[in-house]
């Protein structure tokens, strides 16, 4: 077991979200799934209680543990992106897939976890500084799905 693992509460979909995450982003995957060893209060004994997964290189558990808590924007995966076409094909999974599509690069999956696609190039342009990062950052807040020319452009001035 890793030091540190991110623990995701769903009500029922631990496995599916995994399964998910693991056929979307790279360097993830499911590494174990755990039934439960008897009833528990939002299931019976034989379902999956646990998934022991990775997104992205980052180890995870999502618990089944019934509706009595929600995820929210609070908690979020943030997915550094290379182009364009990166960042539309993360996207496109998430909101394609029972998603809903937030502002400024984020999303949530139908799971209710919440994800920022992030281009490099934005990143970048606001570790920047100064007037090309005000630029880039005007231009993001009107933007739900970043726009990576419109970044770039934003940049240059």
């Amino acid at each position: 077991m890793h030091k540190n693992t991110i623990c995701l509460w769903y009500d029922r979909d631990a496995e599916a979200a995994a399964r998910f995450y693991a056929t979307t982003f790279p360097d993830s995957a499911v590494t174990a799934v755990h039934r439960a060893p008897g009833d528990f209060p939002s299931g019976k004994k034989g379902d999956v209680l646990t998934v022991e997964f990775t997104v992205a290189g980052i180890p995870c558990i999502g618990l089944n543990g019934g509706p009595a808590f929600k995820q929210s924007e609070a908690f979020s995966f943030q997915i550094a992106t290379d182009d364009q076409e990166e960042t539309d094909r993360y996207w496109n999974a998430i909101v394609g897939n029972g998603g809903e599509e937030s502002a400024c690069g984020w999303c949530r999956d139908k799971w209710g976890v919440s994800w920022q696609i992030t281009p490099r190039v934005l990143t970048e342009t606001m570790a920047a500084g100064g007037e090309e990062a005000r630029r880039a950052f005007e231009a993001m807040m009107g933007m739900s799905k970043i726009d990576v020319a419109a970044i770039e452009t934003a940049r240059r001035g």
